[in-house]
């Protein structure tokens, strides 16, 4: 509560409603908080005002965790003469990637009569209605690779009888992006490399000064496609290698996605070569054979380290798509040693 306090010596209100995070009986009943400090009560809703300023200030906590009931069908009146606000924890009629907590529709909201709504749960800042503003600011730092870019607060400003004017303030101390690097005509591993670093430096300079967490997903058309599906730990040394190097602390890199396709081979080889590369091409057609594939495998998945069986890292046995991507991964591997076996022709 220390950065409460200095709020409060700087005179200014802070009023909170508890989430599901926060809920009545979890932290709001042993947190001592500052006289500039007002938790919003769990059991109804309540208004607060602000009388130097003609606002006034409507909210309820939540009282449990999962709280699935329409509060805002209960909040008060708005108060005649001030600028009403809203505070509320809620998905609306659901936000993907968050649970239907309080759930009420945008009418319920435009229809009480305030002069704005701040809305909590959802980390994704989004203003979902202008008449009166119907706003979610998002959290205030991304937590994982699901919640990439700005992250922050938004500043309202409000003179006069005129309509709120609002801000995004970013707040963010380190950035999460999805970074797409093409590959297509790179045919070394020093090529890539620079193909790289051109685009992670177009993202710093985009979010700078803060330091920038990626996941690369490599995409086009590349003879390198083989020699990187082959052997996707090292290429991911090596980016983050040519990553500390070009930039030091600022950047890391959390994951490598391989979606480059090979060049296609103007003559067929009749070989076993050429067989192989046909099975592989029936094998990740057919979603049955993927399948019954992943079924044979299951054993062997059993056994693999904790990290491969749970969490994004997770093999399925059951998705066609993990399958197709071990088997091309696989192929590539094979593809590899058989070529630097045979040496050249």
């Amino acid at each position: 509560m220390g950065q409460m306090r200095r709020l409060g010596e700087a005179g200014i209100a802070v009023f909170i409603v508890a989430g599901n995070h926060d809920a009545a009986g979890r932290m709001t009943r042993s947190l001592p908080c500052p006289s500039n400090v007002h938790i919003f009560s769990s059991a109804r809703p309540e208004t607060r005002q602000l009388e130097p300023l003609r606002v006034a200030i409507h909210g309820q906590s939540f009282a449990k965790a999962a709280v699935t009931d329409n509060l805002a069908v209960n909040y008060p009146e708005p108060v005649p003469g001030y600028f009403n606000i809203g505070l509320l924890h809620t998905s609306l009629t659901g936000r993907q990637g968050h649970e239907n907590y309080a759930p009420c529709a945008l009418d319920d909201l435009v229809n009480k009569g305030y002069d704005y709504w701040a809305l909590g749960h959802v980390h994704q800042a989004e203003i979902v209605a202008t008449d009166p503003p119907v706003v979610f600011p998002g959290c205030i730092q991304g937590r994982h690779i699901r919640e990439v870019g700005e992250k922050g607060c938004m500043v309202v400003v409000r003179e006069a009888d005129g309509a709120p004017q609002i801000t995004p303030q970013a707040l963010d101390v380190i950035r999460w992006e999805h970074l797409a690097v093409d590959l297509t005509g790179v045919e070394t591993l020093d090529d890539g490399l620079t193909r790289f670093r051109q685009r992670f430096q177009e993202c710093l300079e985009a979010n700078d000064p803060l330091p920038v967490i990626a996941r690369l997903t490599l995409i086009g058309q590349t003879h390198m496609h083989t020699r990187i599906t082959a052997d996707v730990d090292h290429l991911k040394q090596s980016l983050r290698a040519a990553a500390l190097s070009a930039f030091g602390e600022r950047t890391w890199i959390e994951k490598v996605r391989i979606n480059t396709r090979p060049v296609t081979q103007t003559a067929v080889d009749a070989g076993p070569l050429h067989e192989l590369d046909l099975l592989v091409a029936r094998l990740k057609a057919s979603p049955e054979a993927l399948l019954d594939l992943g079924a044979e495998l299951t054993p062997l998945f059993q056994k693999l380290p904790a990290a491969y069986r749970q969490g994004e890292a997770c093999i399925r046995p059951d998705d066609p798509e993990t399958i197709a991507g071990l088997v091309a991964r696989a192929h590539a591997m094979l593809l590899q040693r058989l070529n630097r076996k045979a040496g050249p022709a």
